[in-house]
C-alpha cells in the first residue's frame, strides 16, 4: 500500500477491504490480536456494552478515574466529528500520527487476515494504550457484545448498561436474544455490573452458566451529577459499582468518585447550547428506548419545543416519532450524510400528522427555520449520531 501518510487515506482504504461494513465474529481479529499481544494486554480493562448509555457510563468512569493518579485510556465509537475522538488518554485524543503508527503495526501483523474498519479501530486502541503505558482501559462495545471485536480482550469487569430492541438484523428481535449477545462480554469469576431494570432471563442464565458474579443496579445515584436525566443517575450508579469492583487494584477515594460524577460530560447526550433566547438540545437518541429517556428528560423542564430530526432507514422510526410527538409542536426533517439515511419524503410518511412536519434541504436550513419561531423556547435535535454531527458543525459556527 502506498501513501500511508494521512489518516484519511488509511480510513478510506480500510473501508474498501470488505464489502460489508459490519461483519460480526472474532475468528479473524482474534488471530491478529494474539500476534500483537501474545500474553494479553498489559493493563486493566473494563468493557462496557448495552443498547443505550454506554458512552455516558464510559464518561462517568473516565471522569472518576481522572480525579486519581491513574493513566486512563478511553475507547468509544462511533465518533461525532473526528475519528480521533475514538481514542483518548486522560481525556486527550490521540493524534493522527499516533493512530497511523498503530495502523502500520497492525498491517505488519495481519498478513493474510482481512479486517474490518471497526476491527482496525479496536486493535489500534489497544496498541495506542499499550504504547502509552496506561493503567486501565475503558472499552466501549460497538455492536452487541459476544461477537464484537472488543470482546477479544478478557476484561477485569464487564458492564451492561441496558438491553433494548436495536440492530435487530445482527442481534435478534427480542430482548432475550439481544441480552444473550450482550452477556457474551462476561467472563468466568469476574464481576459484571448491569443497569437494566428488567434484565432478560438469558442474561441471568448465562451469568450462572459461566459462574459470573453479577450485580444489578436499581437505584440511581442521588448526588450532584454532570449529565441530565433520571437514566443518567442509573448510569452513574453503574459506573460507581464498577469502580468498587476494582478497588483492590485501583483504589479511589470517595471524594474522587463524587467529583468525577459531578464533572462528567459527553457530547450529544442532552447537550445544551444557547442561541439568542432559544435552548438547543443535542441528543444522539436513535432508538425507541433512547427517545423515551430523552422525552422524560424534556418533560422535567416543560417548554414549547420543536424538533430537527432524521434517522437511518433501519431504525424503528414510527415508534421513535410516536414517543416524542406529544412533546414536539413541529418537526423539521433533514437529509443525512449517510448511505443508510432515510429519504425525507419517506420519513414524512412515518408521521401520523404529516402537517406537523416541514422538509428542509439541509441541516443549516432546518436550524435557521427552527430559530425563527418566536413562540418556541427550545429546539431538540436528535435521531442519529449523523444528525448530531451535522448540527454540531453548524452550531459551532453560530
Amino acid at each position: 500500500m502506498q501513501n500511508k501518510r494521512t489518516l484519511d487515506y488509511w480510513l478510506n482504504w480500510q473501508e474498501t477491504l470488505m464489502e460489508e461494513t459490519i461483519v460480526l465474529g472474532l475468528d479473524r481479529v482474534e488471530i491478529v490480536y494474539e500476534r500483537l499481544f501474545p500474553n494479553g494486554v498489559p493493563f486493566g480493562v473494563i468493557t462496557i456494552a448495552g443498547t443505550n448509555g454506554k458512552g455516558s457510563t464510559v464518561s462517568f468512569l473516565d471522569s472518576i478515574y481522572r480525579q486519581s493518579k491513574y493513566k486512563i485510556g478511553r475507547s468509544t465509537s462511533p465518533h461525532l466529528i473526528k475519528y480521533n475522538e475514538r481514542f483518548a488518554i486522560n481525556g486527550v485524543e490521540a493524534s493522527d500520527e499516533t493512530i497511523i503508527k498503530a495502523f502500520e503495526l497492525i498491517e505488519t501483523k495481519r498478513k493474510n487476515i482481512t479486517l474490518t474498519y471497526f476491527e482496525f479501530s479496536t486493535l489500534a486502541a489497544l496498541i495506542i494504550f499499550a504504547e502509552a503505558d496506561i493503567d486501565l482501559a475503558l472499552l466501549e462495545v460497538g455492536l452487541g457484545g459476544r461477537l464484537d471485536s472488543v470482546n477479544v480482550v478478557d476484561s477485569d469487569v464487564s458492564v451492561i448498561t441496558n438491553i433494548a430492541i436495536d440492530h435487530t438484523d445482527y442481534l435478534g428481535d427480542t430482548r432475550e436474544a439481544i441480552g444473550r449477545e450482550k452477556a457474551g462480554i462476561m467472563r468466568t469469576s469476574r464481576p459484571c455490573i448491569c443497569g437494566d431494570q428488567d434484565p432478560p432471563d438469558t442474561l441471568i442464565s448465562y451469568a450462572n452458566e459461566i459462574n459470573t458474579p453479577i450485580t444489578f443496579v436499581s437505584e440511581g445515584y442521588p448526588g450532584e451529577i454532570g449529565l441530565e436525566g433520571a437514566h443518567q443517575r442509573i448510569n452513574a450508579a453503574v459506573a460507581i459499582k464498577a469502580v468498587e469492583c476494582l478497588m483492590d487494584r485501583f483504589p479511589v477515594l470517595d471524594q474522587m468518585t463524587t467529583d468525577g460524577i459531578k464533572k462528567a460530560s459527553i457530547k450529544g447526550r442532552f447537550e445544551k447550547k444557547y442561541i439568542a433566547d432559544k435552548t438547543i438540545i443535542l441528543d444522539v437518541a436513535h432508538n425507541p428506548a433512547a427517545v423515551e429517556s430523552l422525552v422524560d428528560t424534556l418533560r422535567e423542564s416543560p417548554m414549547n419545543t420543536v424538533a430537527i430530526f432524521s434517522a437511518l432507514i433501519d431504525k424503528n422510526i414510527i415508534d421513535m416519532v410516536s414517543l416524542a410527538s406529544e412533546s414536539i409542536k413541529h418537526w423539521y426533517l433533514v437529509p443525512l450524510s449517510s448511505e443508510r439515511a432515510i429519504e425525507s419524503k419517506e420519513l414524512r410518511n412515518k408521521f401520523s400528522k404529516p402537517s406537523a412536519t416541514s422538509i428542509c434541504n439541509d441541516m443549516n436550513a432546518a436550524i435557521k427555520a427552527a430559530l425563527k419561531h418566536k413562540e418556541i423556547e427550545r429546539v431538540v435535535i436528535f435521531g442519529s449520531f449523523y444528525t448530531i454531527a451535522d448540527a454540531t458543525l453548524i452550531l459551532d459556527e453560530i
